[in-house]
């Protein structure tokens, strides 16, 4: 059991203060469609300048934020070489997770419309959560996520277009609704992927193609980014994409980006939920993460639930009510009708060294060192790094 006294002691942040990702100009979502103009494509547009280019390559390493790769040169050569050379940040988006980050790249659209709008959202009418990376409980792909992508829509226009992944993700319902299109191409290791990525370009005289890697996020949960284990990751990563960097055919482009950064929390620096009456009090359902929650009120009690939150941890994360957290562009500039009720009642991101755990509720989640899902600079700041051929 936690007390919390004091609340006057301290200023509750204002929502509309919170640095929003840059959806239109510098996101995630903006970049697909940027490409896709480039590639000549028509129905396309974006706010994200791009030169054209005929054989795009598009590899998303998860976890790789830019404020970690700068602070590590000595593990990341060629990625920082990138970014001297003119590398530049964009934003990926709230929350800055990976379903969220893989649904805005693939759909080139903001969480409020694609509607993939956190870790784990309630599901409309259920009193249920979904996780949205794992999905479950199952709901009809398409009907959550309706918009296509725009693999789809380039290959439609006749670009050779594919998605080197693990052979994992090949039938899951997240690629379906996020990363489908053209040819998915499975492969166990990011050497293999690399190749074949840098093949596809070669041998297509107009092609798209998409890789991923995931290995170095795992280790940021497991072992923290200020560990060994992930130094280690981002040597491998760094490696990668110099592989790939090499192989690239004339009149070609890479794009090296990332869905989200991350965080070391302490034990310290944790509040846990399950233990804590003031916060859980009137609360039906805790979505999110430990960094980006979303809170769902039993009925009649989201105004009681604000303000406790506003109280309890309003000095070092930013509290918003659904309707503030959409009024301040969190989600982008619109949301659907069908995401309204996903979002939840409040809406809780953390500004400072925190998250709001659950122990019980959320155990596996609960024990990883390394978080994200905020909008501080470490965790929504992921590259943009260009090679040209």
């Amino acid at each position: 059991m936690t007390t919390h006294l004091g609340y006057d002691a301290f200023e509750i942040l204002d929502p509309l203060d919170a640095p929003a990702p840059q959806y239109g100009t510098g996101s995630l979502a903006d970049l697909l469609p940027a490409v896709a103009a480039g590639l000549g494509v028509s129905g396309f547009e974006s706010g994200l300048a791009l030169a054209p280019a005929d054989r795009v390559c598009v590899f998303l390493v998860d976890g790789l934020g830019w404020e970690l790769i700068k602070r590590h040169p000595d593990y990341a050569p060629f990625l920082n070489s990138l970014i001297n050379g003119g590398g530049r940040s964009i934003t990926a988006g709230f929350p800055s997770t990976t379903a969220t980050s893989l649904a805005s790249v693939g759909t080139g659209l903001p969480p409020g419309l694609h509607g993939l709008a956190g870790y784990t959202v309630a599901v409309p009418g259920r009193n249920q959560l979904m996780n949205q990376l794992r999905w479950q409980p199952p709901v009809p792909p398409r009907e959550w996520q309706p918009y296509p992508t725009v693999f789809e829509r380039v290959h439609a226009a006749g670009v050779a277009t594919a998605q080197v992944s693990s052979p994992l993700f090949a039938q899951t319902p997240l690629t379906q609704v996020a990363l489908s299109g053209g040819s998915f191409l499975g492969r166990t290791t990011g050497e293999e992927r690399m190749d074949l990525a840098a093949q596809w370009l070669a041998e297509h005289d107009r092609a798209l193609v998409y890789t991923y890697v995931s290995e170095l996020d795992g280790a940021g949960h497991r072992f923290g980014v200020d560990s060994d284990e992930w130094r280690m990751m981002l040597d491998k990563v760094d490696r990668l994409a110099k592989r790939l960097a090499e192989q690239l055919p004339p009149r070609s482009a890479l794009y090296v980006t990332a869905d989200h950064g991350m965080i070391d929390i302490t034990p310290e620096d944790r509040v846990d939920f399950d233990e804590d009456w003031e916060l859980s009090a009137g609360v039906a359902l805790l979505g999110g993460e430990g960094r980006a929650r979303h809170v769902y009120a039993v009925p009649g009690a989201a105004a009681d639930v604000f303000t406790v939150w506003s109280e309890v941890l309003g000095d070092r994360m930013w509290v918003a009510t659904r309707d503030q957290a959409i009024a301040a562009g969190w989600f982008g500039p619109a949301v659907d009708e069908r995401v309204y009720q996903r979002i939840g009642d409040v809406v809780a991101a953390a500004r400072d060294d925190i998250a709001v755990i659950a122990s019980r509720n959320e155990p596996g989640e609960s024990s990883m060192i390394g978080l994200h899902g905020s909008m501080t600079a470490v965790e929504q700041l992921v590259p943009l790094l260009e090679v040209r051929a």
